[in-house]
């Protein structure tokens, strides 16, 4: 196995981008040639967390565009803060990958907002109980091999064989709820916060959240919107996802996202779908 997801590069200049090299870790089931979201979305929020390491609040909202296809090649990152301000922030991310000429394309972009209010620890409330049972009690594995209490068995490979998970009873949609935390830190030689750790992860919702068989459909979603109610905590996250439809060949995966002391967000995706 990998020792990361990424491998840190030294800047060719000083223009303000980290440097990355995607290991096979970070590789989409879709094509041999692509990285799944998930390892992407977190490289970009790794950079958001940057620019307000320090400051007092947190992220309430992050969306992540994929403008195009997330290469295997060299991949840079740079973010800057679009809106300042004391109590309302908006930080944004651009994440490139190096093309055959040697040239940059952006390939996805996050923004988010960051918010310092005042302590809400005497009302907090969650609208959901805690997704049990926690992974301590149940049986885990790397990856998704074939089972048939899941709609889509996506192996061990790449990405997917970098994770480890389990299946829990859910609340939404027929497919069982998924446990899963990486297998792997995001970038090699340092430690991964319970932030990107989640981010990492968060865009396999999209994947268990169907009973869509894969050699008949894709399903592949372009951006993904967390709203968070606080930070995650652990390496652990629920996804308790489901799937909705339309007629004209897209729809949007919906998820409750859980860590081990309760609902901390939801998700949304929206998805292109194709027949095979």
């Amino acid at each position: 196995m990998d020792a990361a997801y990424y491998l840190p590069l030294p800047a060719p200049s000083d223009d303000g981008y980290e440097y990355f090299q995607p290991t096979s870790s970070t590789l989409s089931v879709w094509a041999s040639h692509l990285q799944h979201g998930g390892p992407p979305t977190a490289l970009l929020v790794r950079s958001l967390s940057a620019l307000v390491a320090g400051r007092s609040g947190g992220f309430s909202r992050i969306t992540t565009d994929i403008l195009g296809a997330v290469g295997l090649d060299v991949n840079r990152v740079r973010a800057q803060v679009i809106r300042p301000g004391k109590k309302i922030s908006v930080i944004g991310a651009e994440l490139d990958v190096r093309q055959p000429d040697g040239s940059f394309r952006t390939a996805a972009r996050a923004s988010a907002w960051f918010l310092d209010g005042p302590s809400t620890a005497s009302i907090e409330h969650s609208p959901l109980p805690p997704l049990t049972p926690l992974p301590p009690d149940i049986a885990t594995q790397v990856g998704f091999p074939d089972d048939e209490a899941v709609g889509v068995k996506w192996g061990t490979v790449g990405f997917i064989g970098a994770t480890e998970t389990g299946r829990v009873p859910g609340r939404n949609g027929a497919n069982p709820a998924t446990w899963i935390r990486p297998a792997l830190p995001l970038v090699d030689g340092e430690p991964t916060s319970d932030l990107v750790s989640a981010f990492i992860v968060i865009d396999v919702a999209n994947g268990v959240g169907t009973q869509l068989d894969p050699r008949e459909w894709s399903w592949m979603n372009t951006d993904t919107t967390v709203h968070l109610s606080r930070p995650p905590r652990g390496q652990w996250i629920g996804l308790d996802t489901d799937l909705a439809i339309g007629p004209d060949g897209y729809g949007a995966t919906f998820g409750d996202l859980y860590d081990a002391d309760g609902l901390f967000g939801r998700s949304a995706q929206t998805v292109l779908l194709a027949g095979q």
